[in-house]
């Protein structure tokens, strides 16, 4: 079995970029699950077995080394979101608070990308629209997106991939207020256990 346990960087970072154009890489696609265990036993997408040793959360577009040098591009399944579109609509602070805690109770992750909230679908799609329709005004819609887990992201990793948009994180749990970087348009707020 093949084993990725060094972490060289994102393929965004020339260098690394450099190495992977020069090589025979393989690629694996990995779960939001398992792209944040230490360690995972995978195939890449030509089959090959995989294990994967590293001690920190996998992005979509790192880059590992294995011990035979032979170089691993990691890429993301995504994940389904449904999504609240805000744009242009009038939300007064009472169904904003009265939304807020709802999904809060729930313990729903969340991410708002400019007008928009998005949920990753942890429930059933039928319990999760029934949470927030008597809260949202008619005019409010609704759809489910397929995202990248990351957009979830509430800390730890640095995923800096130069795009020039700014996020930040309000919470270290569901109520907190700690913060970094993840430069993808989207903030997020972690719903998370207490």
């Amino acid at each position: 079995m093949l084993v990725a346990d060094t972490y060289l960087g994102h393929r965004d970072d020339d260098a690394v970029a450099e190495a992977v154009d020069a090589s025979d890489y393989a690629t694996v696609v990995l779960s939001d699950t398992e792209r944040q265990r230490s360690r995972v036993r995978t195939e890449t997408t030509a089959g090959r077995d995989l294990g994967i040793v590293v001690a920190r959360d996998l992005a979509d577009g790192d880059v590992l080394e294995a011990e035979d040098g032979t170089l691993v591009v990691v890429e993301l399944a995504e994940i389904e979101a449904l999504v609240l579109d805000f744009a242009d609509r009038d939300i007064s602070p009472a169904t904003a608070l009265e939304l807020g805690h709802a999904v809060g109770n729930k313990h729903w992750n969340l991410a708002v990308r400019e007008q928009e909230a998005l949920f990753p679908v942890t429930d059933s799609k039928e319990r999760m629209e029934a949470t927030v329709a008597d809260l949202l005004p008619a005019d409010v819609p609704t759809r489910y997106e397929h995202v990248p887990p990351t957009t979830f992201d509430d800390g730890g990793v640095d995923h800096t991939h130069g795009d020039g948009t700014d996020t930040h994180d309000d919470g270290d749990h569901s109520h907190g207020g700690a913060g970094h970087a993840h430069n993808h348009g989207v903030r997020t707020i972690d719903g998370g256990d207490q």
